[in-house]
């Protein structure tokens, strides 16, 4: 079912901490417990400047003070809402730290083998590792992984694609402060991460991760940051959990069926039925989900038709929009954007959701990266793939990673850029030559953060581009999977997965290529229309350090816009959502530049436009043919 809104505001503070409800979105990112003070309505200025206005750099909207632990982004389409029949499954992560690719094998384990869980003393609610038993066979997936949120280790993931079709994305669901002050100190248990890892690993179906993430907060607790979701699914169906905080063991489940759309921003379930257990095809949950908040007086059953898990436990209702520095269009506007996925787009098209996790309004700096699974039937598991942008989608190129590909190139691996701890000691000679190549995540946090200083100017063509390279991509996946697939059948498995590796190594290495060509021309457009404008930085009395010199991380010191998150999102700019490919008019426009082109790669241009063109008679016909082939060539349209 989809909700109905529930009284959208338009830009509302959270709620102060006594109140409950929104006050646990004080909690920083750090784990810092922030207290939001008052309750008021936020005016957005519309002082940016129109598209094509040059000069002074277009105005923000106006933000409030403190931003609190908003974490991801899912969304779920059922398949009698899709164009094909298939099931979509988009989102990503809210992290600032370093973020790599990676296609996890499947692995066999020895009997009484054990997998480290929880957090630690330094985590926001302190906790202790423990171990617990792992799995004797874990199966295939891709997923994103990243290096940072304080007391979680290392390496971190929000979910993924796995051999079996089974799709995961976490999202943040807070709960009220009312069962957070029930936290366990210290807290043992899997955290969020370990949820979403021991799903990939394991679920051979939406309903059995759900199964296998409530066994275990039943069977070794939960470890919480301050309350958690996951939307998991596969081509039937998807599910929505929410893990509670507090360490009450406390989870439910609902069903979204093929005829829903669902948003998680953050993640909530509808009312349960007081007989939900008697349904659980449509409802999952510890057992005592219901009684507990009878046993505390903070739910009667004889007074209610049903149970609403957001106003007892959560104590936040969805569609009350919030806007913070790090949602400055904002979020908790569920219904909205369901029914944008569901009468605006549908029927939804994989291309339309690619367009949609790219949607500026949500894909910023803080988007660690963007992935779409579709989801359906295949030929064989090594077909499933994830379509995944390294970084924030707003100026990444997805890529298609088949779960059959051996594994992704260096520069699509951990890096030392933004990586925790990455200052504190020289690299390891053991890791040198994989940080000696460069690093896809760097490259397009460049390209966002100039085409985010001028959105007027960059951001359509800048998407143009990387639209382009995706629709080429997209028009070449059946022949892809139809010569995988017949290798796979013929029992040439070794083949295929050779044949897939250097596939999606290509198509990487070509996004790269891309991104490397865009960063040159758009920076090349910025000091000449523009500038590179210099950081202001603080008023630090006594000291005499240039601004440059200064801390760059947010919360130390800066305020107002200057202490922002980057975003290319500005009222005006273009209507939302919008169809993928909607400025292809656009393309060519930023004439990417082609300084580092090699000799080889022009020489073998030249060669493959010959036939068509003789330089002696028209040479500059020809010097231009081969230029457009040299281009074609780097895009990654072999």
């Amino acid at each position: 079912m989809t909700l109905t809104a529930r009284g959208e505001r338009e830009y509302v503070a959270p709620r102060s901490r006594t109140t409950g409800g929104w006050g646990v979105f004080a909690r920083g990112v750090k784990g810092v417990l922030l207290v939001t003070v008052a309750a008021a309505m936020l005016v957005v200025p519309t002082g940016a400047a129109e598209p094509g206005e040059s000069g002074a750099r277009p105005s923000a909207p106006a933000l409030p003070e403190r931003d609190g632990p908003t974490k991801s982004i899912g969304f779920y389409v059922g398949k009698n809402l899709t164009e094909d029949g298939s099931v979509l499954l988009g989102g990503f992560g809210h992290e600032p730290s370093s973020h790599w690719l990676e296609i996890v094998p499947r692995r066999q384990f020895p009997e009484g083998a054990t997998t480290t869980v929880g957090v630690t003393e330094d985590a926001s609610y302190p906790g202790r590792l423990t171990e617990i038993p792992q799995a004797r066979q874990t199966s295939r997936y891709i997923t994103s992984n990243y290096s940072e949120f304080e007391g979680f280790p290392a390496p971190l993931t929000n979910g993924g694609l796995n051999e079996h079709g089974v799709a995961a994305r976490d999202i943040w669901s807070p709960t009220s402060e009312r069962l957070l002050a029930m936290t366990a100190n210290p807290q043992h248990g899997p955290n969020y991460s370990d949820l979403s890892r021991i799903a990939m690993e394991r679920a051979r179906t939406a309903r059995e991760a759900v199964q296998i993430v409530g066994s275990l907060i039943d069977r070794y607790g939960y470890s919480t940051y301050g309350g958690n979701s996951h939307l998991f699914a596969d081509k039937n169906e998807g599910w929505v959990l929410v893990n509670y905080g507090g360490s009450q063991g406390l989870w439910a489940a609902e069903r979204l069926g093929p005829n829903e759309t669902r948003v998680s921003y953050p993640g909530y379930l509808n009312p349960f039925p007081l007989d939900y257990q008697d349904r659980p095809g449509e409802y999952l949950a510890s057992e005592h989900f219901i009684d507990f908040a009878v046993e505390r007086g903070w739910f009667d059953p004889s007074e209610h038709e049903v149970f609403d898990p957001q106003e007892v436990y959560a104590g936040w209702q969805p569609n009350e929009r919030q806007v913070t520095p790090t949602h400055p269009w904002g979020n908790n506007v569920q219904a909205q954007l369901e029914r944008e996925l569901r009468e605006n787009l549908g029927p939804v098209s994989l291309e339309d959701m690619l367009a949609y996790v790219r949607d500026p309004r949500w894909s910023h700096d803080r988007s660690g990266y963007g992935q779409v699974a579709r989801l359906n039937t295949v030929e064989h598991p090594g077909l499933n793939a994830l379509w995944t942008a390294v970084t924030g989608a707003v100026t990444t190129p997805y890529v298609p990673v088949y779960v059959g590909a051996e594994d992704v190139p260096p520069e699509y691996k951990q890096h030392r850029y933004l990586t925790s701890g990455a200052a504190a000691t020289h690299v390891a000679a053991d890791y040198a030559p994989l940080e000696a190549t460069r690093y896809a995540t760097r490259t397009f946090k460049r390209l966002m953060y100039h085409t985010c200083e001028h959105p007027e100017t960059f951001l359509k063509p800048v998407t143009a581009e990387l639209e382009r390279f995706e629709r080429r991509l997209l028009d070449e996946q059946h022949a892809v999977a139809g010569r995988a697939r017949r290798l796979f059948e013929a029992g040439r498995d070794a083949e295929a997965r050779e044949f897939l590796t250097g596939y999606v190594g290509r198509r990487l290495l070509g996004g790269l290529d891309l991104g490397e060509r865009l960063v040159n021309a758009v920076e090349r457009q910025t000091r000449q229309r523009f500038g590179v404008r210099m950081p202001a930085g603080r008023d630090l009395p006594g000291e005499t350090a240039r601004p440059e010199s200064q801390s760059m991380n947010r919360g130390t010191g800066l305020s107002g816009p200057a202490d922002a998150i980057v975003f290319c999102y500005r009222k005006g700019l273009d209507d939302y959502p919008r169809e993928h490919g909607s400025y292809r008019d656009l393309a060519g426009q930023l004439s990417p530049d082609r300084r580092t082109m090699s000799k080889r790669e022009f020489l073998d241009a030249m060669a493959a436009v010959r036939g068509r063109y003789d330089p002696h008679r028209d040479w500059r016909a020809f010097a231009e043919a081969a230029w457009r082939e040299a281009q074609r060539r780097a895009d990654g349209r072999r």
